[in-house]
Protein backbone atom coordinates (compact mmCIF):
# COMPACT_ATOMS: atom_id res chain seq x y z
CA UNK A 1 0.00 0.00 0.00
CA UNK A 2 2.49 2.11 0.83
CA UNK A 3 4.45 1.90 -2.87
CA UNK A 4 1.60 2.34 -4.04
CA UNK A 5 0.84 5.55 -2.76
CA UNK A 6 4.33 6.80 -3.18
CA UNK A 7 3.99 5.92 -6.89
CA UNK A 8 0.95 7.44 -7.15
CA UNK A 9 1.90 10.56 -5.65
CA UNK A 10 5.02 10.65 -7.74
CA UNK A 11 2.89 10.41 -10.70
CA UNK A 12 0.06 13.30 -9.57
CA UNK A 13 3.51 15.79 -9.39
CA UNK A 14 4.95 14.32 -12.48
CA UNK A 15 1.85 15.05 -14.36
CA UNK A 16 1.56 18.18 -12.70
CA UNK A 17 5.08 19.45 -14.11
CA UNK A 18 4.27 18.32 -17.46
CA UNK A 19 1.22 20.43 -17.64
CA UNK A 20 3.42 22.88 -16.51
CA UNK A 21 5.55 22.92 -19.20
CA UNK A 22 2.55 21.69 -21.70
CA UNK A 23 1.24 25.58 -21.11
CA UNK A 24 0.80 28.70 -19.42
CA UNK A 25 -2.54 30.51 -20.09
CA UNK A 26 -2.50 34.10 -21.17
CA UNK A 27 -5.56 34.67 -21.58
CA UNK A 28 -8.56 32.96 -23.27
CA UNK A 29 -5.97 32.46 -27.29
CA UNK A 30 -2.94 32.97 -26.02
CA UNK A 31 -1.08 29.99 -24.85
CA UNK A 32 2.36 28.93 -24.28
CA UNK A 33 3.67 25.82 -25.00
CA UNK A 34 7.06 24.46 -23.84
CA UNK A 35 6.34 20.87 -26.30
CA UNK A 36 4.17 20.59 -29.31
CA UNK A 37 4.65 17.03 -30.64
CA UNK A 38 2.14 15.33 -33.40
CA UNK A 39 1.74 13.95 -36.51
CA UNK A 40 -0.45 16.22 -38.34
CA UNK A 41 -2.89 18.96 -37.16
CA UNK A 42 -5.25 18.05 -35.39
CA UNK A 43 -3.23 15.38 -34.23
CA UNK A 44 -0.98 16.78 -31.81
CA UNK A 45 -0.34 17.36 -28.12
CA UNK A 46 -2.31 20.81 -28.65
CA UNK A 47 -5.22 19.24 -30.38
CA UNK A 48 -7.75 21.87 -32.48
CA UNK A 49 -6.94 24.39 -30.46
CA UNK A 50 -3.03 24.35 -32.13
CA UNK A 51 -3.25 27.72 -34.09
CA UNK A 52 -3.41 29.74 -30.79
CA UNK A 53 -0.65 28.32 -28.90
CA UNK A 54 2.89 29.65 -29.07
CA UNK A 55 5.55 27.24 -28.62
CA UNK A 56 9.06 26.73 -27.87
CA UNK A 57 9.75 23.36 -29.15
CA UNK A 58 7.33 22.00 -32.41
CA UNK A 59 7.77 18.19 -34.03
CA UNK A 60 5.62 16.80 -36.46
CA UNK A 61 6.25 14.11 -38.56
CA UNK A 62 4.25 15.87 -41.46
CA UNK A 63 3.02 19.05 -40.26
CA UNK A 64 2.88 21.46 -37.76
CA UNK A 65 -0.19 24.58 -36.71
CA UNK A 66 0.67 27.30 -34.35
CA UNK A 67 0.14 30.49 -33.34
CA UNK A 68 3.86 31.42 -32.72
CA UNK A 69 7.43 29.85 -32.51
CA UNK A 70 9.81 30.93 -30.17
CA UNK A 71 12.45 28.22 -30.47
CA UNK A 72 12.45 25.19 -32.84
CA UNK A 73 10.40 23.77 -35.48
CA UNK A 74 10.74 20.59 -37.29
CA UNK A 75 8.29 19.22 -39.86
CA UNK A 76 8.84 16.70 -42.34
CA UNK A 77 6.56 18.81 -45.21
CA UNK A 78 5.78 21.93 -43.36
CA UNK A 79 5.25 24.36 -40.26
CA UNK A 80 2.35 26.85 -40.98
CA UNK A 81 2.82 29.46 -38.74
CA UNK A 82 -0.19 32.54 -38.61
CA UNK A 83 1.61 34.91 -36.57
CA UNK A 84 5.37 35.52 -35.62
CA UNK A 85 8.44 32.84 -35.51
CA UNK A 86 11.75 32.98 -34.06
CA UNK A 87 14.51 30.51 -33.61
CA UNK A 88 15.18 27.66 -36.28
CA UNK A 89 12.30 26.22 -38.46
CA UNK A 90 12.90 23.55 -40.48
CA UNK A 91 10.43 21.86 -43.21
CA UNK A 92 10.85 19.14 -45.80
CA UNK A 93 8.29 21.09 -48.20
CA UNK A 94 7.33 24.29 -46.60
CA UNK A 95 8.28 27.12 -43.74
CA UNK A 96 5.05 29.47 -44.06
CA UNK A 97 5.30 32.64 -41.69
CA UNK A 98 2.29 34.73 -42.18
CA UNK A 99 4.19 37.72 -40.16
CA UNK A 100 7.45 38.53 -38.97
CA UNK A 101 10.54 35.99 -39.28
CA UNK A 102 13.98 36.22 -36.99
CA UNK A 103 16.50 33.53 -36.81
CA UNK A 104 17.00 30.31 -39.98
CA UNK A 105 14.37 29.10 -41.73
CA UNK A 106 15.33 25.92 -43.78
CA UNK A 107 13.00 24.36 -46.65
CA UNK A 108 13.42 21.58 -48.95
CA UNK A 109 10.74 23.43 -50.89
CA UNK A 110 9.83 27.28 -49.90
CA UNK A 111 9.90 29.59 -46.93
CA UNK A 112 7.39 32.23 -47.40
CA UNK A 113 7.35 35.02 -45.27
CA UNK A 114 4.45 37.15 -45.15
CA UNK A 115 5.96 40.78 -43.44
CA UNK A 116 9.99 40.68 -42.36
CA UNK A 117 12.48 38.56 -42.05
CA UNK A 118 15.48 39.01 -40.05
CA UNK A 119 18.10 36.18 -40.06
CA UNK A 120 19.10 34.00 -43.09
CA UNK A 121 16.61 31.97 -45.62
CA UNK A 122 17.44 28.88 -47.32
CA UNK A 123 15.31 26.87 -49.68
CA UNK A 124 15.55 24.22 -52.12
CA UNK A 125 13.10 26.38 -54.50
CA UNK A 126 12.64 29.44 -53.59
CA UNK A 127 12.75 31.90 -50.85
CA UNK A 128 9.20 34.43 -50.82
CA UNK A 129 9.21 37.77 -48.38
CA UNK A 130 6.53 40.33 -48.55
CA UNK A 131 8.73 42.94 -47.58
CA UNK A 132 12.21 43.63 -46.25
CA UNK A 133 14.62 40.71 -45.85
CA UNK A 134 17.11 41.66 -43.41
CA UNK A 135 19.59 38.84 -43.49
CA UNK A 136 20.64 36.47 -46.22
CA UNK A 137 18.68 34.16 -48.86
CA UNK A 138 19.72 31.28 -50.51
CA UNK A 139 17.46 29.26 -52.96
CA UNK A 140 17.95 26.68 -55.72
CA UNK A 141 15.66 28.65 -57.89
CA UNK A 142 14.89 32.06 -56.71
CA UNK A 143 14.39 34.68 -54.04
CA UNK A 144 12.03 37.44 -53.93
CA UNK A 145 12.09 40.02 -51.90
CA UNK A 146 10.29 43.69 -51.15
CA UNK A 147 13.32 44.84 -50.20
CA UNK A 148 16.93 43.11 -49.22
CA UNK A 149 19.50 44.35 -46.95
CA UNK A 150 22.22 41.71 -47.28
CA UNK A 151 23.23 38.62 -49.77
CA UNK A 152 20.72 36.93 -52.16
CA UNK A 153 22.18 34.12 -53.92
CA UNK A 154 19.82 31.67 -56.41
CA UNK A 155 20.13 29.19 -59.17
CA UNK A 156 17.85 31.19 -61.72
CA UNK A 157 17.04 34.62 -60.43
CA UNK A 158 16.59 37.48 -57.44
CA UNK A 159 14.06 39.79 -57.84
CA UNK A 160 13.61 42.68 -55.04
CA UNK A 161 10.79 45.11 -55.78
CA UNK A 162 12.70 47.54 -54.14
CA UNK A 163 16.18 48.20 -53.26
CA UNK A 164 18.71 45.74 -52.58
CA UNK A 165 21.51 46.71 -50.31
CA UNK A 166 23.55 43.69 -50.61
CA UNK A 167 25.23 41.13 -53.13
CA UNK A 168 22.84 39.53 -55.55
CA UNK A 169 23.77 37.06 -57.54
CA UNK A 170 22.43 34.44 -59.45
CA UNK A 171 22.57 32.06 -62.53
CA UNK A 172 20.46 33.64 -64.65
CA UNK A 173 18.55 37.22 -63.82
CA UNK A 174 18.73 39.77 -60.70
CA UNK A 175 16.06 42.31 -60.71
CA UNK A 176 15.93 45.58 -58.30
CA UNK A 177 15.96 49.02 -58.19
CA UNK A 178 18.55 50.58 -55.86
CA UNK A 179 21.28 48.14 -55.63
CA UNK A 180 25.11 47.44 -54.84
CA UNK A 181 26.27 44.62 -56.71
CA UNK A 182 24.29 42.44 -59.45
CA UNK A 183 26.37 39.56 -60.50
CA UNK A 184 24.37 37.00 -62.93
CA UNK A 185 24.61 34.51 -65.51
CA UNK A 186 22.48 36.06 -68.35
CA UNK A 187 21.02 39.90 -67.42
CA UNK A 188 21.38 42.29 -64.83
CA UNK A 189 18.19 44.79 -64.46
CA UNK A 190 18.35 47.82 -61.92
CA UNK A 191 17.45 51.53 -61.84
CA UNK A 192 20.74 52.86 -59.86
CA UNK A 193 23.92 50.34 -59.96
CA UNK A 194 26.15 51.48 -56.61
CA UNK A 195 28.77 49.10 -57.86
CA UNK A 196 30.00 46.12 -60.35
CA UNK A 197 26.95 44.91 -62.20
CA UNK A 198 28.26 41.59 -64.01
CA UNK A 199 26.55 39.31 -66.25
CA UNK A 200 27.40 36.91 -69.21
CA UNK A 201 25.07 39.05 -71.58
CA UNK A 202 22.99 41.95 -70.69
CA UNK A 203 23.11 44.88 -68.16
CA UNK A 204 20.51 46.90 -67.87
CA UNK A 205 20.58 50.46 -65.90
CA UNK A 206 19.34 54.15 -65.25
CA UNK A 207 22.83 54.73 -63.74
CA UNK A 208 25.75 52.23 -64.07
CA UNK A 209 29.69 52.80 -64.13
CA UNK A 210 31.31 49.68 -64.18
CA UNK A 211 28.99 47.24 -66.21
CA UNK A 212 31.07 44.60 -66.78
CA UNK A 213 28.69 42.24 -69.85
CA UNK A 214 28.52 42.32 -73.97
CA UNK A 215 25.41 44.51 -74.13
CA UNK A 216 24.51 47.47 -71.46
CA UNK A 217 22.01 49.78 -72.04
CA UNK A 218 22.88 52.36 -69.43
CA UNK A 219 20.45 55.54 -69.64
CA UNK A 220 23.12 57.66 -68.48
CA UNK A 221 26.10 55.63 -70.08
CA UNK A 222 27.12 55.58 -74.03
CA UNK A 223 26.31 53.81 -76.90
CA UNK A 224 28.73 53.71 -80.10
CA UNK A 225 28.74 52.31 -83.31
CA UNK A 226 32.48 51.85 -84.12
CA UNK A 227 34.65 51.22 -87.68
CA UNK A 228 37.89 49.87 -87.36
CA UNK A 229 40.88 48.11 -88.99
CA UNK A 230 43.86 46.47 -87.42
CA UNK A 231 47.11 44.94 -88.94
CA UNK A 232 45.55 42.21 -90.19
CA UNK A 233 43.39 43.93 -92.51
CA UNK A 234 40.41 42.89 -90.55
CA UNK A 235 37.20 45.65 -90.71
CA UNK A 236 35.26 45.79 -88.02
CA UNK A 237 31.82 47.04 -87.51
CA UNK A 238 31.44 47.27 -83.79
CA UNK A 239 28.84 47.92 -80.74
CA UNK A 240 30.37 49.94 -78.09
CA UNK A 241 27.70 50.01 -74.75
CA UNK A 242 28.23 50.58 -71.18
CA UNK A 243 28.56 53.49 -68.41
CA UNK A 244 30.47 56.10 -67.52
CA UNK A 245 34.10 53.94 -67.46
CA UNK A 246 33.22 50.65 -68.33
CA UNK A 247 31.60 49.41 -71.49
CA UNK A 248 31.08 46.43 -73.61
CA UNK A 249 32.29 45.75 -77.33
CA UNK A 250 30.58 43.11 -79.75
CA UNK A 251 31.62 43.40 -83.63
CA UNK A 252 31.46 41.28 -86.77
CA UNK A 253 33.85 42.26 -89.80
CA UNK A 254 35.45 40.61 -92.96
CA UNK A 255 39.39 40.32 -93.44
CA UNK A 256 40.58 41.67 -96.30
CA UNK A 257 43.83 40.06 -96.63
CA UNK A 258 42.86 36.13 -96.80
CA UNK A 259 44.09 35.81 -100.05
CA UNK A 260 41.90 33.40 -101.72
CA UNK A 261 39.92 32.76 -98.53
CA UNK A 262 36.82 34.53 -97.48
CA UNK A 263 37.31 35.10 -93.75
CA UNK A 264 34.98 36.81 -91.83
CA UNK A 265 35.66 38.15 -88.16
CA UNK A 266 33.40 38.31 -84.72
CA UNK A 267 34.71 40.09 -81.85
CA UNK A 268 34.09 40.53 -78.11
CA UNK A 269 35.71 42.61 -75.20
CA UNK A 270 35.56 44.98 -72.12
CA UNK A 271 36.76 48.16 -72.35
CA UNK A 272 37.49 51.22 -70.27
CA UNK A 273 37.41 54.90 -70.96
CA UNK A 274 39.99 57.16 -68.68
CA UNK A 275 38.92 60.98 -69.26
CA UNK A 276 41.85 63.20 -69.81
CA UNK A 277 41.25 66.75 -71.18
CA UNK A 278 37.56 68.02 -72.46
CA UNK A 279 37.63 66.49 -75.88
CA UNK A 280 40.28 63.88 -75.48
CA UNK A 281 40.44 60.25 -73.35
CA UNK A 282 42.12 57.02 -73.39
CA UNK A 283 40.19 53.65 -73.77
CA UNK A 284 41.33 50.73 -72.60
CA UNK A 285 40.31 47.27 -73.94
CA UNK A 286 40.50 43.65 -73.84
CA UNK A 287 39.14 42.17 -77.13
CA UNK A 288 38.58 38.35 -78.33
CA UNK A 289 38.21 37.86 -82.16
CA UNK A 290 38.21 35.39 -84.70
CA UNK A 291 38.78 35.12 -88.39
CA UNK A 292 37.11 32.22 -89.65
CA UNK A 293 35.43 30.72 -93.04
CA UNK A 294 33.40 28.42 -91.43
CA UNK A 295 35.13 25.55 -93.17
CA UNK A 296 39.03 24.87 -92.20
CA UNK A 297 39.84 26.08 -88.90
CA UNK A 298 40.01 29.56 -87.39
CA UNK A 299 42.45 32.42 -86.62
CA UNK A 300 42.33 33.46 -82.73
CA UNK A 301 43.51 36.40 -81.84
CA UNK A 302 43.03 38.09 -78.12
CA UNK A 303 44.34 42.00 -77.95
CA UNK A 304 45.10 44.56 -75.43
CA UNK A 305 44.88 47.55 -76.74
CA UNK A 306 45.64 51.29 -75.80
CA UNK A 307 43.67 53.49 -77.49
CA UNK A 308 43.87 57.48 -77.59
CA UNK A 309 40.47 59.16 -78.87
CA UNK A 310 39.48 62.75 -79.99
CA UNK A 311 36.14 63.97 -79.78
CA UNK A 312 35.04 66.10 -82.44
CA UNK A 313 31.65 67.64 -82.12
CA UNK A 314 28.74 65.77 -80.12
CA UNK A 315 28.36 62.99 -81.95
CA UNK A 316 31.93 61.38 -83.81
CA UNK A 317 35.34 60.01 -82.07
CA UNK A 318 38.11 58.91 -83.92
CA UNK A 319 40.95 56.72 -82.21
CA UNK A 320 44.16 54.98 -82.73
CA UNK A 321 46.40 53.21 -80.86
CA UNK A 322 49.00 50.44 -79.86
CA UNK A 323 47.85 46.88 -79.45
CA UNK A 324 49.81 43.57 -77.72
CA UNK A 325 48.34 40.30 -79.50
CA UNK A 326 48.36 36.63 -78.81
CA UNK A 327 47.70 34.61 -81.62
CA UNK A 328 46.30 30.82 -82.43
CA UNK A 329 45.88 28.52 -85.16
CA UNK A 330 46.31 25.17 -86.83
CA UNK A 331 50.05 25.19 -88.10
CA UNK A 332 48.74 23.59 -91.61
CA UNK A 333 46.43 26.71 -91.84
CA UNK A 334 49.14 28.86 -92.34
CA UNK A 335 47.89 32.08 -92.06
CA UNK A 336 50.08 35.30 -93.36
CA UNK A 337 49.15 37.72 -91.63
CA UNK A 338 52.01 38.84 -89.58
CA UNK A 339 55.61 38.64 -90.03
CA UNK A 340 57.28 39.71 -86.88
CA UNK A 341 56.71 38.23 -83.76
CA UNK A 342 58.07 39.24 -79.91
CA UNK A 343 57.55 35.45 -79.69
CA UNK A 344 56.40 32.05 -80.90
CA UNK A 345 56.15 28.83 -79.77
CA UNK A 346 57.18 26.74 -82.65
CA UNK A 347 57.35 23.00 -81.05
CA UNK A 348 53.79 22.92 -80.29
CA UNK A 349 50.86 21.55 -82.06
CA UNK A 350 48.94 25.05 -82.92
CA UNK A 351 51.25 27.65 -83.63
CA UNK A 352 51.33 30.34 -80.96
CA UNK A 353 52.87 33.40 -80.74
CA UNK A 354 52.66 37.47 -79.58
CA UNK A 355 52.74 39.97 -81.58
CA UNK A 356 52.26 44.60 -81.76
CA UNK A 357 49.75 45.78 -83.78
CA UNK A 358 47.72 48.60 -84.43
CA UNK A 359 44.06 49.51 -84.13
CA UNK A 360 42.52 52.65 -85.56
CA UNK A 361 38.96 53.90 -86.63
CA UNK A 362 35.81 56.31 -86.14
CA UNK A 363 33.06 55.77 -84.09
CA UNK A 364 29.26 57.89 -84.01
CA UNK A 365 27.44 58.22 -80.28
CA UNK A 366 23.88 57.00 -80.85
Amino acid sequence: MKNLRFFATRALFVSIFLLGLSFVSFGQNDTISAVHVGFIYPLSTNGKHAASYTNRFSLHAIAGLSKSETGVAISGAANLIKQDASGLHMAGAVNLISHDAKGIQLAGGANIIGNNANGIQMAGFSNIIKNEAKGGQIAGFMNLAGSSQSVQMAGFANITRNDAKGLQLSGFLNKGKNVNAQVAGFANIAKNVKGIQLAGLINIADTSDYPIAVFNFIKSGEKTIALTLDETMTTIASFRSGGRVLYGIAGVGYNFKGDKRDLYAIEAGLGAHIKLVKDFRLNLEAVSQTLSNFKKGSYNKNSLRIIPAYKIGNKLEIFAGPTINYVSYKRDNDYDFVKKFIWKNDSSKDFQGVHFGFNTGIQLKL
